[in-house]
């Protein structure tokens, strides 16, 4: 009797175990109902639908609407972990297209609206009028998140870039601003501040340093959507995405390394050449309060270099429209250097028109007429030109690129060249 009691509950559990197999759960089913591969687009396709057609029926487009309440995706697990430094890429869009190399998620900043494109094709982004921008089928007057899957990568203005793009609508524009972690941003910048050919004891005394700038960047953010340029308004930037094996090495070696003076970050200058030397802050901006690592260092590597001598012809109009901006108007007659640093680099020139003089500080003139550096050795106005020789490309503060250079080719190490640049500096392992 106890056996046949046995075989009756076995053959019972069988029989519910078979019928639960054969029907899926509720939660089963929500997610195939919502979540549906995705395929892939072409710029030869139909443009993608409106999103309100594209939430009726998502599996008839290449993009896949998320479930309400599917988080988005981490490149890492790591991912909070990261210091995140936030690029601006571009402003003042109209229209632009973004290309993936697989799958991105396309999504709001309030998480509203979430979409996944799962193969690789190309994203039309455009102002959409009304301070809205538009992605694909995703229109919104929020950013809009463009985020790459892990190994996924995005390229725009043909540049190669690995984090998020953030397209923030502005009043009749777009911007296009890339949230990278700190030593993948790294990656984007050595190789074009400094050669990725250069020796390895450079690129790691510019990994120091431009980590430094770019913590120290951070600290006194003024933006609301961005903490960095792109170009040289904070430091060369061209994304992530395309690593060099020698600049890779460089930043690796040196993570977490930054450069501290009485247990604080500063702005680790940097420059092309210095002439033979560099020169204190105060030189290039009289309103920087100097400290010893930016006070100016001896150089005797850099003559190697192309632009350690120089001659250039400077128009007579790129001087004159230079200075309308400080209000001095006429016919360019006379230019002379009326005070020098120690090293001999100008800080204040006369400019001389038919309508009169003005001394005007030589860093804002340099940068407005293309002039390779202050540290000017001869100048002579001629009748539509003025002929200008020079020594040394750059402000002239802080580590002198081709000098690294030359101190690697001779056998230094990294420390050592951030130490003769940065005199006082302290080199400082951040806590992770």
């Amino acid at each position: 009797m106890k056996k046949e009691f046995r075989l009756f509950c076995v053959c019972c559990l069988t029989a519910l175990l078979s019928a639960a197999c054969m029907v899926p759960s509720a939660k089963q089913t929500k997610k195939t109902q919502t979540v549906t591969t995705a395929t892939k687009t072409t710029a030869n396709e139909t443009p993608l639908p409106t999103p309100s057609v594209l939430e009726e029926t998502p599996a008839a487009t290449s993009e896949t609407e998320l479930p309400a309440q599917a988080p988005i995706p981490d490149q890492s697990a790591q991912a909070e972990a990261l210091k995140t430094v936030r690029v601006l890429l571009a402003d003042n869009q109209s229209s632009t297209e973004i290309k993936h190399s697989g799958r991105v998620y396309i999504y709001t900043q309030n998480l509203d609206k979430k979409y996944k494109v799962s193969a690789d094709g190309t994203l039309a982004v455009r102002f959409a009028g009304n301070g809205k921008v538009q992605v694909g089928s995703l229109k919104s007057d929020q950013p809009i998140i463009i985020e790459p899957a892990k190994e996924t990568l995005l390229t725009w203005n043909g540049n190669v870039y690995s984090g998020k793009f953030f397209i923030v609508p502005a009043q009749h524009t777009f911007i296009i601003v890339e949230h990278a972690d700190l030593e993948t941003y790294l990656y984007g910048v050595l190789p074009y501040e400094m050669s990725y050919s250069w020796p390895i004891e450079a690129l790691k005394a510019q990994a120091v340093a431009a980590r430094t700038y770019t913590l120290r960047t951070l600290e006194t953010v003024k933006n609301k959507y961005f903490d960095l340029y792109s170009d040289v308004r904070s430091q060369m930037y061209k994304g992530g995405g395309k690593q060099y094996p020698s600049v890779k090495t460089a930043v690796d070696a040196t993570k977490n390394q930054v450069l501290t003076y009485n247990d604080k970050l500063f702005y680790t200058y940097y420059h092309g050449n210095c002439g033979g030397g560099t020169d204190d802050v105060t030189s290039w901006n009289e309103s920087v309060k100097t400290i010893k690592p930016l006070s100016g260092a001896s150089c005797a590597y850099d003559s190697h270099s192309k632009t350690y001598s120089w001659k250039q012809d400077i128009a007579h109009s790129k001087i004159l429209n230079y200075m309308k901006t400080v209000g001095l108007t006429g016919k360019l007659k006379n230019i002379r250097i009326t005070q020098r640093t120690k090293t001999g680099r100008a800080t204040r020139l006369a400019i001389q028109t038919t309508k009169g003089v003005k001394v005007v500080p030589c860093n804002p003139l340099r940068l407005a007429i293309g002039l390779k550096s202050c540290k000017i050795t001869k100048i002579q106005v001629a009748s539509s030109s003025v002929h200008v020789a020079g020594h040394g490309y750059g402000h002239g503060i802080g580590m002198c690129q081709d000098g690294a250079n030359g101190m690697a080719k001779a056998g230094k190490k990294y420390e050592q060249i951030l130490k003769n640049y940065y005199p006082g500096a302290k080199i400082t392992t951040l806590k992770k």
